[in-house]
Parts: C-alpha cells; structure tokens; sequence
C-alpha cells in the first residue's frame, strides 16, 4: 500500500492548520494580511530542508502536487459564469496582454544587460544564461526554473538548477513580503477606496469568523440521491484535466516527426499545461452554455474548490525550494534580485495603475504576485482584499494568458541562446537574445502608451488611484 500522496497531503494540510492557528494568536501576522498558506508554506520550508530529509521524507512530491493544483485551480476558475459588470470589450485583453508580456520583456532584457554588463568587467567568465534564472524563478516559478536551466549544467553551468531555485525562493519571498507591504501602503495611501479598506481592515483578524457568523453560502445544484453537488463539481474539473491531457498527448505525438525541436517544444508545452486547461474549461462552459445546462455550475462551490487548491499550491510551492549553497553565485543572484525588486515592486504599480481603469489596485496584486511567484501567489494576495474573486480581475487575468502564451513562444525557443553563446563561442547569440528581449520591451512600451492614453506618464506617485473598486 503506497501512502506517499496521504502523507505528504497530510503533512500540507498539517501545516495550514498550524498556520491558520498561529495567525489567531500573533497579532504581526494578523496586522500585516499574512495568510495562513503563506505561514505554512514557510513552516514547510524548514520542514522539507532540515527536518524531513533526517525521517526519509523527500520534496519531489510537492512539485508534482503543485503542476496539478495549478492546473485544478484554473479549471474551477474557467467553469465559473463570468459576473455581469465584467470589463470585457473595454479594451482589457490588449490591456491585461500588455501588463503581462511588459512583465517577460522587462525581466529577461533588464537582466541580459546587467549580466552582459558583468562579462564585460568584473566577471569574464560569468556563465550569461544566469540571467533569465531572474524571469524563470520570478515569472515562471520554481517548476519551469528547474527544468528549463537543467540543460545548462551539461554545458558548463554548475549548479544552474541550484540558482534557479534559489532565484525562485526569492521570488516568493518578495511576493509574499512584498505583496503584503503593498497591501498595507495601499490601505494607508487611498489607493482602494475608504469602502474597501474598512472591509479589508474589518477582515484582518484571526482568520476565522465569530461564533454564530456566517459566510457566504454556497448552494446545490443537484439533488442528492443522484450525486452529491461537490462530487457533480469536482467530476466537472477532473473531466476538464482528463481532456487537456488527451490534448497534450495529440499534440506531443503530433510533434514527434520533429525531433529533438518537437520534443523541446513539447516539454515548454507540458509546463504550461495550464492554459491548455483554460482552453478546455472554455469549452465546456460554452457547449454547456449552449446546451442549457451552464446552470448546474454553482459559482460559490467553485470559489470553495479553487480556494482549496491555492491554499495547498501556496504551501506546497514554498516547501518545494531547496536552500541549496550557492557561494559562487552570490553576487549575480543579489544583483538580480535586486533588479527583480526595481522591476515589480516599482514599475509594475506605476504601469498597471495607469493602464487599467477600473479595479487597478486588484489587478495590480494579482499581477505583481505573478511576476513574483506563481499565480497561486497572485491568487493569494487578490483573496485578500477580495476574499470571494467578486471582480473580474483573475477571470481577466486568465484569458490574458491564452494570447500571452502564443507571444511569449519567441522567448521560450530561444531561452537557451545565451548557453550556446557560452558553449560555441559566438557573441552574437547573447546578442540575438538581447535584441529579441529588447524588441519586446519597446513595442511594449508602445502599446501602453496608446491603450493607457494620457494617464500613461501622469504624475501622482508610483500608484495612480482613479478607478472603481466597488464589489
């Protein structure tokens, strides 16, 4: 009898219990918003790196745990009836596009010249794919920074993994810290309005409600002697899984006659499989809309399901990082830190606030941990000041990410240039990677320029407050 998955589920669930304990007794963590998935996940963190490995324990299992929460977490979003008021058709793809792909160019153009930069003086030997170990372990997470530099240690890289983890363990750690700071600079500087504050204030508390309150009720949609509603909803999502894998596997035997391209491409693929997710959830809610039937989805059940996979994605991620020695490389990763820091905590508000005109200060959380983290981070820190997901920000966010995904395809086929332009020799493809990076970055720049309009350079802060927040 294998208990691998009840053990380390229950060593999870363990840990947010302890952390949804600890948040009703520590007055700091309840002042500062921490969510108790955060509190666990670093409670996890000490556990799998010190403690675990002396009881025969092994993390591995966390990332799978992760790849497929994520993937659940956007499904349950995707089923859901879109709320009315939604900003679709007032320009918010382009604009959520553009938030998003800003984000990639930023990144990976910024920490190519820095790193280009260092070859050039103090550090000639410096291995230039350690530069977008800053967009894989912020942008892209801890799963997708260790496969995609995993082929750089093969070509003189040591311990590339090693940082890219650790460049993810940062990350987080900025989203979290960073997210909650924002939080509590935007409740004192009006960036919501005094409405929300007061609820987001009233909220902050011990994390559960008081005796005899009750929250928002989720209700039935089936009758019971038939199927239960959870179990009618939970067979929805993994039917949703079950098609975005048959999609997958197409497309990876599609790809085959292809090679090795076709077989790294495929690998891109498999770790994005989120959006494919989004994809087939899309469509079944549309046939199931066409059908009549689109009824039986209760919103407020899925709102339970995806807060359940966030909560354990948020733990199971921080537990997931190794705290690996990295002494040569110490340097580097403080410098990109630092440049990740500049980039999110200071231009993503400045843009994003002036880009949306409704819900910015939503949008921007959601974002920013995102471009930190994972969107399970995003999703964490959006729940704060939006404990049900009322506006439409992540539902706005997730469609963004369908047309992200086909423009960032560029980026991810030439990831691996920098490497070869250690490996071979040749200059020219750092160059191309900058130039590439670089061409995103401007036509970015452009494109906020036309769809932010007169707000694109207006003072008034790093955080322009102008639009609704009402939910």
């Amino acid at each position: 009898m294998n208990f691998d998955y009840i053990l380390h589920i229950g060593i999870a669930s363990s840990m947010l219990l302890l952390g949804a304990f600890l948040r009703t007794r520590i007055k700091f963590l309840q002042r500062f918003l921490i969510p108790s998935s955060i509190i666990a996940g670093a409670l996890m963190l000490l556990f799998y790196n010190f403690a675990a490995p002396h009881l025969g324990l092994s993390s591995d299992f966390l990332g799978d745990l992760v790849y497929h929460l994520l993937n659940i977490s956007f499904i349950a979003t995707m089923l859901r009836t879109p709320e009315k008021g939604s900003a679709k058709g007032k320009g918010i793809l382009a604009k959520g596009t553009v938030s998003i792909v800003t984000q990639y160019g930023l990144q990976c153009f910024l920490a190519l010249l820095l790193v280009f930069i260092l070859t050039k003086t103090i550090m000639p030997d410096l291995f230039p794919a350690i530069a977008l170990t800053l967009p894989l372990g912020f942008e892209l997470g801890p799963g997708q920074a260790y496969s995609m530099s995993l082929p750089w240690e093969a070509m003189g890289f040591e311990g590339a993994t090693s940082v890219g983890l650790c460049m993810a363990a940062i990350g987080f750690l900025v989203g979290s810290v960073g997210g909650v700071i924002l939080i509590n600079i935007g409740l004192k500087n009006g960036w919501v309005s005094k409405e929300m504050a007061s609820r987001i204030r009233k909220s902050a508390g011990t994390g559960f409600l008081k005796r005899g309150e009750n929250g928002e009720p989720s209700y039935s949609r089936t009758e019971s002697e038939s199927i239960d509603s959870l179990t009618y909803h939970i067979a929805l999502i993994f039917f949703c899984y079950l098609l975005s894998w048959g999609l997958l596997t197409l497309l990876g035997i599609a790809l085959k006659p292809f090679g090795s391209l076709g077989e790294e491409l495929m690998n891109s693929l498999w770790g994005v499989n989120f959006i494919f997710s989004v994809f087939v959830a899309s469509l079944v809610r549309l046939i199931m809309t066409k059908l009549g039937i689109s009824y039986t989805i209760d919103n407020g059940t899925m709102n339970r399901i995806n807060g359940l996979s966030v909560d354990l994605t948020v733990t199971a991620s921080l537990g997931a990082i190794s705290l690996v020695a990295i002494a040569d490389y110490w340097l580097v990763i403080i410098l990109l830190s630092l440049l990740g820091i500049i980039i999110t905590c200071f231009i993503l508000p400045y843009y994003c606030s002036r880009l949306f005109d409704d819900y910015q200060f939503f949008r921007m959380l959601l974002l920013f941990g995102t471009a930190t983290g994972t969107l399970p981070t995003g999703l964490s820190l959006l729940r704060v000041v939006d404990p049900e997901f009322k506006s439409p920000a992540s539902t706005d966010y997730v469609y963004a990410t369908g047309v992200v995904f086909f423009l960032v395809i560029p980026i991810i086929l030439s990831v691996n240039l920098p490497a070869y332009s250690y490996v071979n020799g040749d200059p020219m493809l750092m160059y191309l990677m900058m130039a590439l990076t670089g061409l995103y970055t401007i036509l970015c720049l452009i494109a906020y320029r036309i769809l932010a309009g007169k707000k694109a350079f207006r003072k008034g802060g790093i955080f322009l407050k102008e639009g609704s927040d009402r939910l």
